[in-house]
C-alpha cells in the first residue's frame, strides 16, 4: 500500500480558509504565516481569515493562501503520524508538492509563489480570457469542439484534464461562449464558469512564463527526497535537470491529470490525500479510480 500526497489549484480558495485549522493549535503554523508575510509583503493571516471573496479570487493573492492553506494541511497531516511516498500537485498545486516533498524550502516556495502570482497577474490582465469546466463529456469530443472554434478565428483550448468526464477549456470570451453553447448541444451535462482571473493554460500565459522563468532560473531546485508526479508530462518526472523550464512551460501547458492519478495507480498508489482548501481533487480521484482510497485534510 502507498499513498500519495496531493495539493489543490487556483480556485479552490474560500472566505475564511485556515481559521478553523489554525485555533486547533496555532503554535503548529505561526512559522509558515511568518515566512508567507515576510516574503509576500502583505498579512497572510489576515487575508485569509478576514478577505472578500473577491480580495481572495486576484491571482496575487489567492495563490499564497492557496499555497498556504496545503503547506498547512500537510503539516497537520504529518505532525499526525502520516507517511506518503510520492506528490502531486494540479497546477499551482505542484508548488506546495515541492516543498513538500523537498525539492525546494518553504522560503523559497514562497520567492516562487510571489514571483509566478504576479507574472500570471500581469498576463492576466493583459490578455484577459476565462476559464470554464465541461462536465459529462469525454477529453475527445471537448478537443473536437475546441479544435473546430480555434480554426473559426476564435480561441479556446483544452486546459485542464481533470477526470475522464471533465475537462477544464481556456480561451477568449467569445471562443468561451461559443464553446459553451457548441458543449451543450453535444451533450454536456454542466458547464461551470470557474473562479480564476483569466484563461490560464493557454498562449494566453506564454509571457508570463517567460518571464517567471528568468526570475527562477537561478534558484536551486533539488530532486525531490519523494516520488514527483507532473502536469506537462503527465507522469513520474525522472530528470529535474529541466525543471525551471518545465515549471514555466506549465504556466501554459494543459494539466494533464488524469494521466498522473493513472501512472500513479499504475506505480502501485492506491491510497490519495488531499491537502488544501476543499476537496475537488478528491472528487477528481473518484471519478478517475474506481478502486482508490481517497482522504483530505481540509479544515
Amino acid at each position: 500500500m502507498a499513498t500519495a500526497l496531493l495539493f489543490s489549484g487556483q480556485g479552490s480558495q474560500y472566505k475564511g480558509m485556515g481559521k478553523k485549522l489554525y485555533d486547533e493549535n496555532p503554535a503548529a503554523y505561526e512559522d509558515i504565516f511568518a515566512m508567507g508575510s515576510e516574503k509576500l509583503g502583505f498579512d497572510l493571516k489576515k487575508m485569509m481569515f478576514e478577505g472578500t471573496s473577491e480580495e481572495l479570487a486576484e491571482t496575487r493573492v489567492s495563490q499564497p493562501v492557496i499555497f498556504t492553506m496545503s503547506l498547512m494541511c500537510a503539516r497537520k497531516y504529518l505532525n499526525g503520524g502520516g507517511k506518503f511516498d510520492a506528490v502531486a500537485g494540479h497546477s499551482l498545486g505542484e508548488y506546495a508538492a515541492l516543498v513538500i516533498s523537498g525539492a525546494i524550502d518553504m522560503e523559497t516556495g514562497y520567492t516562487m509563489i510571489k514571483h509566478r502570482a504576479a507574472c500570471m497577474d500581469k498576463a492576466a490582465k493583459k490578455n484577459g480570457g476565462k476559464m470554464t469546466a465541461v462536465i459529462g463529456l469525454s477529453p475527445e469530443v471537448v478537443e473536437e469542439v475546441c479544435t473546430h472554434i480555434s480554426d473559426q478565428g476564435e480561441y479556446v483550448v483544452p486546459a485542464n484534464y481533470n477526470t475522464p468526464v471533465q475537462t477544464v477549456i481556456s480561451g477568449s470570451e467569445e471562443g468561451i461562449t461559443t464553446a459553451f453553447a457548441m458543449l451543450g448541444q453535444k451533450g454536456a451535462k454542466r458547464i461551470l464558469p470557474l473562479a480564476v482571473a483569466a484563461a490560464f493554460h493557454s498562449e494566453y500565459m506564454e509571457e508570463a512564463g517567460v518571464e517567471f522563468l528568468e526570475l527562477i532560473k537561478s534558484i536551486p531546485i533539488e530532486k525531490p527526497e519523494k516520488d514527483f508526479y507532473s502536469n506537462v508530462t503527465g507522469g513520474k518526472l525522472e530528470d529535474f535537470t529541466d525543471i525551471h523550464y518545465l515549471l514555466s512551460q506549465h504556466i501554459y501547458s494543459p494539466v494533464y491529470f488524469v494521466s498522473e492519478l493513472n501512472a500513479m495507480w499504475n506505480s502501485g498508489i492506491d491510497t490519495f490525500i488531499e491537502c488544501g482548501p476543499g476537496k475537488a481533487l478528491t472528487g477528481m480521484v473518484r471519478k478517475t479510480l474506481d478502486d482508490a482510497v481517497t482522504n483530505f485534510m481540509d479544515a
